[in-house]
């Protein structure tokens, strides 16, 4: 799965959840934008926030929502779990489980 902060429309920056079936792998895709404009933009969307420019923290309630309105796999909300749980066990989790710690990637569109 991957969470994008884009350029979008009148240079507002763009957030979405992207292959959201694909639970093998979670990051934040950033294109040309400011550390600035990505953290207003995740905590506008109610998705998280940035911790610094390798690092963010998402909301997993939120993303749960986000992604799993899209997603096409029966056992989604399973293997959802199975990622959080995973995250847990690896210590990528930070506000006592409620977000997840992601690593930042330049967007394929950058």
């Amino acid at each position: 799965m991957i969470v994008e902060v884009i350029g979008g429309a009148d240079e507002v920056p763009e957030v979405r959840v992207a292959d959201v079936d694909d639970l093998a792998r979670l990051h934040l895709a950033v294109g040309a934008l400011t550390d600035e404009d990505v953290d207003r933009a995740l905590r506008d969307a109610g998705l998280g926030r940035l911790t610094d420019g390798d690092t963010a923290l998402l909301d997993v309630a939120a993303l749960r929502a986000a992604a799993g309105a899209r997603a096409t796999a029966d056992d989604w909300p399973q293997g959802f779990d199975r990622m959080v749980e995973q995250a847990a066990e690896k210590g990528w989790t930070a506000d006592d489980g409620a977000s997840l710690q992601v690593h930042v990637e330049p967007a394929a569109s950058a």
